[in-house]
Parts: structure tokens; sequence; C-alpha cells
């Protein structure tokens, strides 16, 4: 084989399945890739285009009930397909690894991390097995994981979800593989974590001229790594081109329209949603399956299929236009809260907990310091606060306590009555579980998989209102067209739905509630950026209507942006800068503030982030001082470490806790 022909060839591959009434309904549509030594191609598209099915088909592998129809699969130069099961075993985890959206789940949480590392290079290599801890040491190290033999002895659970994504590349790279397969792996890790990973997978790809093939939603991450785009839209290939000219020019009107969707860190502009949405299977086609939803459509799109075509700067494109792009719709801001909207809640002092120290630690003065302290805030009707920070600053872990989920240590939470709410849901009134809902990062692990979306919304409504019968329903389909959602919906269940449509019903059950506060907990993160630009409308249009209030945790800061009246930025369970988010993403602003703006990607393969020298996360919070002194590129020595930083009042409303002065701050600031 030669150096020049491609690792991973694909040709006209078709996939697909058989339907209710016997007839098979494709998946792929003639799909062709090809990636080389060295090289790092980027799969996008939204949920269901086909992305991590044509992934895991050059693998040789396909979901139960998928079938190949059609097509080549190549590695290497021989058809994996037509390959025996032991080979195939040989060269899944050697020579073609894998790292999976959710290393968490991938990870034995039985099995200490030693033990996995040694079976994947048991699997996998020649090595000595005398030689197997020296070696996984060095892949830790590969990864750059602190003290790695403290990391072999550990079980996942033990480990932040930045260090388990670590893990998990260092499992991939034990089999020292010529491709690399990557779906979605920094889906849900924060903006410096996700930084670090992606710098890391950029520089053992170019170290070890390993092909990747790299899988995602965010368009951001696709132009840190990847230097060829290919773009899918109901299964099938619309564009490819070098990443540059895809992302900046792109070729084909749904590319653009994804590019579109994408809110901007600078601004506080909520994307349009792409309306619409993809044909299924069943549906039957006839000519471009994206003239449905596209502003350039003409007669001649809807009467044929058109082929792949040259277009501008390189590209290939699925389309008779290519190169035309549609206006772009500058998108609409969300509602400011006004000034005199009365306060929803009040958090006075809030501590949380996660382990509850025994008599003999207090005896000995050991207690370590709290997960969260010292948080306090107002929320007003009809405003949106944001919490922002890396995985383990503490946001999750606030809502859960204002939601009576985790018990607070101390504090006070006070809704707009000003009776206090109990600390635990179980001794909460029913008006007080009424007034606070939450709806969590993942639908699929809050909606029960065996009832109808019927059951799920009749629940709250019940329960809080008393309603049986025709009323219940009638409520449950207007609970449905709020969220944008058919009636049709009520009898199906979860797993019949996509992705963005369970998030959806979890926010109609939050709402069958009548609610005064939301407690939104990473509820983007998993969405593509068109389905997240219609949540995000929807929210939006909730605070509009209905003056709902929402705290609304994301790593994504230009989201954050977006649909926030304020931020709050944390680390450690610490409060370092609360204030309107246009002053909390300017200048000046609190070291860590500017370390996690500076980290944000953008769409922009010229785009590079300002990371922090080190990507180690802190074992905890100090006893004392400044909760980001230990990383602090800026800290002043001894004051930094020996006492709390004074609250310092950069405008109205903007306060920053640091011991640099405000005007050196500026300087800190993202530019």
């Amino acid at each position: 084989m030669s150096a020049a022909a491609p690792l991973i060839d694909i040709r006209k591959l078709c996939v697909g399945f058989r339907g209710r009434a016997g007839t098979i309904l494709p998946v792929l549509h003639e799909v062709d890739l090809s990636v080389c030594r060295g090289e790092s191609l980027g799969i996008v598209g939204e949920s269901g285009s086909g992305k991590s099915t044509l992934a895991l088909a050059a693998m040789g592998y396909l979901r139960p009930g998928l079938q190949k129809l059609a097509g080549a699969v190549l590695f290497d130069g021989q058809e994996m397909f037509d390959r025996p099961a032991a080979e195939l075993a040989r060269i899944r985890g050697g020579k073609l690894g894998l790292i999976p959206q959710n290393s968490g789940q991938a990870l034995t949480p039985t099995l200490r991390i030693g033990a996995q590392i040694a079976e994947a290079l048991r699997l996998h290599c020649d090595h000595d097995p005398a030689t197997h801890r020296a070696r996984a040491c060095d892949l830790l190290e590969q990864v750059r994981l602190p003290e790695p033999e403290a990391i072999l002895r550990r079980y996942p659970h033990e480990l932040s979800g930045g260090q388990q994504q670590r893990v998990a590349i260092a499992m991939a790279l034990a089999g020292e593989p010529d491709a690399l397969l990557l779906d979605e792996p920094t889906t849900g890790l924060d903006v410096t974590t996700q930084a670090h990973i992606l710098d890391l997978l950029r520089d053992l790809a170019r170290a070890r001229s390993m092909a990747m093939v790299y899988v995602s939603h965010d368009l951001g991450v696709i132009a840190r790594v990847c230097d060829r785009v290919q773009v899918l839209y109901a299964g099938e290939t619309v564009l490819t081109g070098p990443a540059r000219a895809v992302l900046r020019a792109p070729a084909h009107p749904y590319t653009a329209a994804l590019l579109a969707a994408i809110p901007r860190l600078g601004e506080r502009t909520l994307p349009r949603a792409l309306g619409g949405r993809p044909p299924g299977p069943d549906e039957p086609r006839e000519g471009c399956a994206f003239a449905p939803r596209c502003a350039l459509a003409t007669g001649a799109c809807r009467a044929a299929r058109p082929d792949m075509a040259e277009a501008p700067d390189g590209q290939a494109a699925r389309c008779l236009f290519p190169g035309a792009a549609p206006s772009r719709d500058a998108g609409h801001a969300a509602p400011a809260c006004p000034a005199d909207s009365p306060c929803v809640l009040r958090v006075v002092d809030l501590s949380v907990r996660h382990a509850r120290p025994g008599w003999h630690m207090r005896l000995r003065g050991r207690v370590p310091p709290a997960t969260v302290a010292g948080v306090t805030f107002d929320l007003r009707r009809g405003e949106t606060l944001g919490l922002v920070g890396e995985s383990g600053s503490g946001k999750s872990t606030i809502l859960r306590a204002l939601a009576g989920l985790l018990p607070p240590a101390s504090g006070e939470i006070v809704p707009g009555d000003g009776t206090r709410l109990a600390g635990a849901v179980e001794r909460r009134r029913p008006q007080d579980l009424r007034r606070i809902q939450m709806i969590f990062q993942n639908p699929d692990a809050s909606l029960n998989p065996r009832h109808t979306i019927a059951e799920i919304l009749a629940q709250p409504l019940r329960l809080y209102f008393g309603l049986t019968g025709q009323a219940l329903a009638a409520r449950a389909e207007e609970l449905l067209a709020t969220v944008r959602l058919g009636a049709e919906c009520l009898d199906r269940r979860p797993g019949q739905l996509s992705g963005g449509e369970k998030q959806r019903v979890a926010v109609a059950r939050a709402l069958a509630a009548d609610p005064e506060v939301v407690l939104c907990d990473e509820i983007t993160s998993a969405l593509d950026v068109s389905v997240q630009a219609a949540v995000l409308d929807l929210l939006n249009d909730l605070k509009a209507r209905r003056g709902m209030a929402f705290v609304f945790v994301s790593h994504d800061l230009a989201v954050v942006r977006a649909l926030s009246d304020r931020v709050a930025v944390l680390y450690q369970g610490r409060l370092c800068e609360t204030g309107p988010a246009a002053a909390v993403h300017g200048a000046p602003s609190h070291p860590y503030t500017a370390a996690l703006l500076g980290a944000a990607l953008a769409p922009d393969p010229d785009h590079v982030p300002r990371l922090l020298a080190e990507d180690a996360v802190d074992p905890g919070p100090p006893a004392r001082g400044c909760p980001f002194q230990r990383r602090c590129p800026v800290r002043r020595g001894a004051i930094c470490e020996t006492d709390t930083p004074p609250a310092r009042e950069a405008a109205p409303g903007h306060l920053i806790r640091c011991h640099i002065p405000l005007h050196e701050l500026c300087a800190t600031a993202p530019g």
C-alpha cells in the first residue's frame, strides 16, 4: 500500500434496517469517506444524520438491526466486513482505536485503572507482561495525567470527567493504533478541559502520524482539530472540503444554516433555529433531501437528486447552486429582565457538603472545606442567571440543593413569598415543590422509558392541580404545543423520540407544574446546534410570555452569554465573580473568568484559545485564601494563600472577588 493511499476508504456505502412492513429502509445512502495517515477528518451533521453509524462502520461494526446493503469498507486495503471475527477483534483496539462519547460508561467501574490499561496492553500488544505497568504509566504521562502511579490505583469513579476521558484516550493508544475513531469525546466537558484534550489529540495524531475520524456536532471542536470536514444530512454526504473553506464559506446551504445556528461569545443574540426537520428513513425522497428546509430551493431542486459537484475553494457539494449563500438571519436578543421585577428566589450563604465528617474528624479539627460555601444571589421574575465554571465547581450541586435533592449544610433558600424552604425535598410542601422545577442534562435518565408521553405529563398535572379525564388530556396537548410538539407524541414512549424531542418533553413536564423557577442543568450539551437553537428559542419564549425565571448551568459560554441576564462564575464551590452578562464577559474580570473565556472555542480554524499553562484540576478547595490560588497565573503571593479575597464592585451589580486591583485585572481579560 502506497503512502498516499487512504488508510480508511469507504466507497458507496449503503446501510439500512428492515421496517415494520418488511421493506428495507436506508440509513446511509452511497456514502464515500477516505482518510490518509496523519490526516484528521471531521464528520458533522444533525442528530440522526448517520455520523456515528458511518464511524462505527469503519470498524466493521453496525448496531443491532442495521445491515450493510452495498458498498465497501476498507481498512489498510482490506474489506472490514469480510474479515473473520478473531481478526476484527485484534484490529479493534489495536490498529484501529475508538474513543467513545461517554468515557465513564466505557470504563469498567469495578476495575482499577491499572488493570484496565493492562488488559488493553495484553490483548493488543506483544510487550512482555512485566513491562505493562511501566508502559501504562508512560501512556498516562502521554495524556498529561499527573502522578500516573496514583491514577493506576484508582477506580473510575475516583476521577473527574476530564481525567476519565484521558484514561479512555490512553487505553485507545495502548494498541499503538494507525487510526482513531472519536465519537463526540469532549461532549459535556468544560471549556478548559475540552481545549486541553483537543490539543492533546491533535499533538498525538501529528507525533504518531495517525489518521483521525472525529464525529461531533460542535463546529468549534472540528475547527480546532480537523484538516477536512464531511457534512452529512439525512444519511448522505452533502459537502466535503478543507476545514478552513467549509467553516469560512460553506458551499452548501445546510452547512451555512448550521453555522448560523451557533451562538457567538461576543453577542447577546439567540440564533434562529433551522426550521423543519430532516426526512425520516421511511419517507419518500424526490429531489434534494434538504429542499423542504432550504431558502434557495427551486422546482429543479425538488425534481431530481443532485450529484456531488465541484465548488469553490476545493469543496464538493451536493447542490444545484454550490457556493450560493443564503442570507444570514441576525437572530434576536433574549428579553431583558425588567429592573423592577419582583424577587422569586433568594439564596443566602448557601453551603453544601457531599461528605459528612464524623465526630472523630470534628474532634481532631480535620473537617474538610465544604463542597459549596458562601453562595448568595437573588433571582427575579423573568430573569435568567447563568452558572458557569469547570467540572467540579459546584454548579449542579447548587441546582440539586435548590431543588431539595441535596440538603444544604447551612444557609437559606427563600422563595418570593418569604417562607424558608426545607432543605430536603421530602419535607417541602406541595406548593414549594411546584414553584421550583428542574430539567436534567440527560432526558434518557429522567424520563421513564416504560411510560408514554401522556403518562409522563399526567403525573404533575394530577399531583398539583388534580386534573383528570378530558381536562387532563387537553392540558397535556397544550403543553406539547407549547414546546412545539404535536399531539401524536402523546402515545409514544421516550425511546421513539429523537434527542431534541425528548428534551422538549422534559421541558414540558417541568412546565406542567406552572413553576416560578426552572433549574436547567446542561440541557443543551448533547444536542446538535440546530436543535439547541430551537430549545434556547423555546426558553426565551417562555421567559418573555410567562415571566419564568431560570437558573441555567452550561459549559458553553456563548449559550450562557446569549440567554442570561446575569452570570455567576464558580470555582471550587466559591463565587469568583457575579454581574450582568455583558460585564462578566468583558473587562475587568476575575483571572479565572478570563481563563474560561480564553479557552472557549469558535468555529474558526484561525481561532487560537488561550489556555492556562497547567491543565490539572485542584482536588478540592483550599482551607483558606483564594480558591483559585494554586492555578492563578497572576497571583500575588502570601496574601492569596492566607486571606479571603474582598468583593470589589467593578460597576453597579458587578462584583469581583480578587486581591488584584480592578485596573490591573483589565490586563487579564480576554482580548
